[in-house]
């Protein structure tokens, strides 16, 4: 297959390394609409589970992948929307651990782990990643602006259930948001409820790429570590990513899949690609002028975008 629908990258990752992508919710389908997602705004807010794409097209481009090129450090399901969604996505973890070839790792908000069947899927990754940002229903609507439905308190007791009978790694991502969760107060209650969770592991997080409020800006680095002294143990800042050893062929196809779902700067593009900084640069521009690629300033970076199909 020279194109994938639902394969994308291997894209970089703060937490992972170079991940390959799968997308099994297309056009931003997701029941959060959070206030610092860099995909942008979500266009279908719902709670409503579904085969959202085709699972057999997945699983075929998967194997396509596996035998012509499988370069990358994990294989994670994430993209433009909350993949817990679809209601098939246990049988894509299972073949990415059946391959017995890279750790499956789940990346979700959690707002389906109430669900006894979701918990069930998810207990067949190896990573599973989620989000704690709030501490009570207001702070969830303020930054996660969730669909109707989604409680944070079910959302919690979900957590503890999964805890119960997961065996793999149960990691929390808490992205900070400034002027609503960056307190030393509001942090030591998110604190407080990770801690009676168990995660193997809390991440705090800032908009080092553009989020879809231009409000929510990066915070310092210094603030960062002392709100991860909050938690026991400490917390991990994640801000920086780390390449990988080895970066795939240049491809456009696969470059504008991967701008779509994640805006990077030309030097995280040179990576992966395997191009010259400079070469990237005068790649990325060119699509620029074309109108297929924008740009946007976080801070002193320049990251670039693809328009969605």
């Amino acid at each position: 297959m020279s194109a994938y629908r639902h394969l994308f990258g291997p894209v970089p990752s703060r937490r992972f390394g170079r991940s390959l992508g799968i997308d099994l919710t297309p056009n931003c389908t997701c029941s959060f609409d959070c206030v610092f997602c860099q995909v942008g705004r979500t266009a279908e807010l719902t709670r409503k589970r579904k085969e959202y794409v085709p699972t057999d097209e997945v699983l075929a481009e998967l194997r396509d992948w596996m035998e012509n090129d499988g370069k990358a450090d994990v294989v994670t399901l994430a993209g433009s929307g909350e993949p817990t969604l679809h209601t098939r996505f246990g049988e894509v973890l299972e073949a990415i651990a059946g391959s017995g070839r890279y750790p499956a790792v789940l990346l979700s908000n959690g707002t389906t782990f109430d669900l006894p069947e979701v918990r069930e899927d998810a207990r067949k990754a190896d990573i599973v990643k989620v989000s704690l940002s709030a501490w009570d229903d207001a702070s969830l609507r303020r930054i996660n602006r969730p669909a109707e439905g989604v409680r944070f308190g079910a959302v919690l007791d979900g957590y503890r259930a999964f805890r119960r009978g997961f065996g793999g790694q149960f990691w929390a991502e808490v992205f900070v948001v400034p002027g609503v969760n960056d307190g030393r107060d509001a942090m030591a209650r998110i604190a407080e409820l990770a801690g009676s969770v168990g995660f193997d592991r809390v991440q705090l997080n800032t908009a080092v790429r553009p989020a879809a409020e231009k409000t929510v800006a990066p915070l310092p680095v210094d603030l960062l570590n002392e709100l991860a002294e909050l938690f026991h143990p400490r917390a991990e800042v994640v801000m920086q990513f780390v390449p990988g050893s080895e970066a795939p062929a240049a491809d456009s196809v696969k470059l504008l899949a991967m701008l779509r779902r994640r805006p990077c700067t030309a030097e995280q593009v040179a990576v992966l690609f395997g191009l010259e900084p400079d070469s990237c640069r005068a790649v990325l521009d060119s699509l620029v002028r074309r109108g297929t690629v924008a740009t946007r300033t976080v801070g002193c970076d320049l990251y670039y975008s693809a328009f969605s199909e």
